[in-house]
């Protein structure tokens, strides 16, 4: 029988991780989770009761609040992907704009915030078979992952990216605006104390500036096929 694998997919925002974790997890039968989403909502929590805004942030608020949030992932059979709940409320769209996109990486520098959820991570994948992708994956919730992947690409492709997805919900969002959202998220997510963006010495590392999603596919399935 094939053995089951833990994945671990970790990377500067809008690389892609989230739709190659899809896309692996559909293709080998495996449990997808995206971490990200369970920041956003924290994050949109933070948003929703007060705590931060552009020029405010009462991370005290949010830590004593942190025992009032539950998250769950719900599978969406029409969707083919499991959608972020926060409270019983559906929150996938919510969580998906750029407001929560600027406060996001604010709230995930907190370390309280960290352990809640990397200790819900660590508990979802208590058996193999498991697709994770996030920021700090291979470096601290499955250090011990079979296969790491480490995604980057250029700033101005991510933010592209990014804008094309966000432009059809927001038209009057601009690509310079999207573009210093995500130099902003890219230091945060590397200068913070707490578990930040890096490189697991055991990754691959993939830059998909100039690779469809495709032959990016191809080249991780190839990589998953070596180890399984």
């Amino acid at each position: 029988m094939t053995k089951k694998i833990i994945i671990a997919i970790d990377g500067f925002s809008s690389t892609g991780k989230s739709t190659l974790a899809k896309q692996l997890a559909n293709h080998l039968g495996y449990i997808y989770v995206d971490t990200g989403a369970m920041y956003r909502a924290v994050a949109y929590f933070a948003m929703q009761h007060g705590y931060i805004s552009k020029d405010f942030f009462d991370k005290d608020l949010l830590i004593q609040s942190l025992n009032s949030i539950k998250l769950q992932f719900k599978y969406n059979q029409n969707l083919a992907f499991a959608e972020m709940f926060l409270n019983d409320e559906n929150v996938e769209q919510q969580i998906r704009t750029i407001e929560v996109s600027s406060f996001v990486s604010r709230v995930a520098e907190i370390s309280e915030v960290r352990a809640m959820l990397v200790q819900q991570q660590q508990e979802m994948g208590t058996e193999s078979g498991i697709v994770m992708d996030g920021r700090d994956i291979g470096t601290v919730v499955f250090p011990e992952a079979e296969l790491k992947i480490f995604m980057t690409a250029s700033a101005s492709t991510r933010a592209q990216r990014r804008y094309e997805e966000l432009v059809s919900k927001n038209p009057d969002i601009t690509f310079d605006e999207v573009l210093q959202n995500v130099e902003e998220r890219d230091y945060i997510d590397t200068h913070r104390d707490d578990s930040p963006l890096v490189k697991a010495d055991d990754a691959v590392e993939i830059d998909n500036s100039y690779l469809t999603i495709s032959e990016q596919f191809e080249i991780v399935l190839e990589l998953v096929s070596e180890i399984i």
